[in-house]
């Protein structure tokens, strides 16, 4: 027995010196010390050894068992110490190079104005609505109080999908639709994509952005409209800011306005900014014609309400000093890397 407990140590040893990778001392462990191993084998053999020889065959196993454990541990630590070594040798660090950097996106111009406009009217316990961009012909005119007949349903300003429904000109839509649910009041913007064709220039795209506002309540007066769009221009372009009203007409309301905002480049000197004027015209407005009120089913004689609409490009061309619309949509890297 002790002969043969010899020739299990001798074997195991001339197998672990020739093994070249962990596989092969795992393969080693396993073929000698396992649950089917040539040790526990010898030990399943002891039924058939003299009871008096039992104590010193158990004990010349375990000093075999033991001496075949170690090797293989120094063994192992030895290889997995040249196998560290070598891939340390593979993956060298050169600290002297410059460090990777993230190129981490931030917000486009047109989102950072929108927020900025959110953020006031919010402030002003006003809600976000959004509507959809493919619209009825009935939403997008007829509600608004735009009769077949009027200019703006042109073909030349109108992308139609067919004659009763058209990509929306304007956010306006989403107000009539508001406002056929009958929640009173109403106090809500409605930005959005617009879209109208146009050719594209330094001024005008065929696809752009507006953000509408629309109030409806007991009592709202043109005083009101004008105190509101006042704290609007002086949150986004500054405390200083005076507003102007100008008459207008639009289908939607009556009396209408344009509205303009003194220079906030010149403080209303006059400068190239604004051509001279001390002026820049921002939005139009008005109270909602009691017509459009009738045809979504509240009743002018209780309610009244105002609204008003911007293009949220116009905002961030003259929030930025941005002189070219089209540097908005072109993606240069270049112009956006500045917001």
């Amino acid at each position: 027995m002790k002969e043969r407990l010899e020739s299990i140590k001798q074997e195991a040893i001339k197998q672990i010196q020739a093994s070249d990778v962990p596989e092969k001392l795992n393969d080693v462990r396993v073929k000698f010390l396992g649950k089917k191993g040539e040790l526990t084998a010898v030990l399943k053999g002891m039924k058939d050894v003299d009871p008096e020889e039992r104590p010193k065959v158990g004990q010349l196993v375990n000093e075999t068992r033991a001496a075949i454990e170690e090797l293989l541990d120094e063994t192992k630590k030895k290889m997995d110490a040249a196998i560290r070594e070598e891939k340390l040798k593979q993956e060298v660090i050169d600290v002297t190079l410059p460090s990777k950097k993230n190129t981490v996106g931030h917000r486009h111009p047109n989102t950072i104005a929108l927020e900025e406009v959110e953020r006031i009217f919010i402030g002003m316990g006003y809600e976000v609505v959004e509507g959809p961009e493919v619209e009825y012909d009935l939403y997008n005119f007829e509600k608004l109080n735009i009769p077949a007949d009027h200019p703006a349903k042109d073909e030349q300003d109108t992308f139609y999908i067919n004659k009763d429904i058209v990509l929306r000109t304007q956010t306006s839509p989403v107000q009539a639709r508001v406002m056929e649910q009958g929640k009173l009041p109403i106090r809500m913007i409605a930005p959005g994509r617009v879209f109208r064709s146009d050719e594209v220039d330094a001024t005008h795209s065929p696809s752009f952005h507006q953000i509408e506002g629309l109030v409806i309540d007991k009592n709202i007066s043109f005083a009101d409209l004008k105190g509101t769009l006042e704290v609007f221009a002086k949150e986004l372009f500054g405390p200083d800011t005076k507003t102007k009203f100008r008459p207008h007409h639009f289908p939607f309301t009556e009396p209408s306005a344009e509205v303009d905002v003194s220079c906030f480049k010149c403080g209303g000197k006059g400068c190239r900014f604004c051509k001279g004027s001390g002026w820049i015209e921002i939005l139009g407005c008005g109270m909602v014609h009691p017509h459009v009120l009738e045809m979504c089913g509240i009743d002018p004689e209780e309610y009244t309400g105002f609204a008003f609409g911007v293009g949220l490009e116009r905002i961030a061309l003259l929030k930025y000093e941005i002189d070219d619309m089209r540097l908005l949509y072109e993606n240069d890297i270049r112009f956006l890397k500045q917001f």
